[in-house]
């Protein structure tokens, strides 16, 4: 393992969401649009590329993080409406629960169609 490489990887990616959070700290709007961009899956991928992975494997990455963000997003309309009315440790675990209850059914769902994601 080349222990730069990886160092500078941390740090990189590490970057980018502190970056995000400080964007979303001088605004709202700016910060949720940067947050929403894929960050995460381009590092990914591009770090995926860079390592020689195999192209299939670059593509696979891609494609599964296409239906595992689906089952995500009610969680982005649950938090807004539970933070209001309970602490954000209870909202926040309670939308993690909702989100994994949501991902079930919806890989269940989507097996009836050939797409196995468990």
């Amino acid at each position: 393992m080349n222990v730069p490489y990886v160092v500078m990887k941390y740090l990189l990616t590490a970057g980018v969401v502190v970056f995000v959070s400080e964007l979303a700290k001088r605004s709202d709007r700016l910060g949720s649009l940067v947050a929403s961009l894929p960050l995460v899956t381009i590092l990914t991928l591009i770090w995926l590329y860079v390592e020689k992975q195999p192209i299939e494997k670059v593509s696979n990455h891609a494609y599964y993080t296409f239906w595992y963000v689906i089952p995500t997003l009610p969680m982005f309309l649950l938090f807004p409406y539970l933070i209001q009315r309970m602490s954000f440790v209870l909202s926040l675990v309670l939308c993690i629960l909702f989100t994994v209850v949501v991902f079930y059914f919806y890989a269940l769902l989507l097996r009836r169609f050939g797409i196995d994601l468990l």
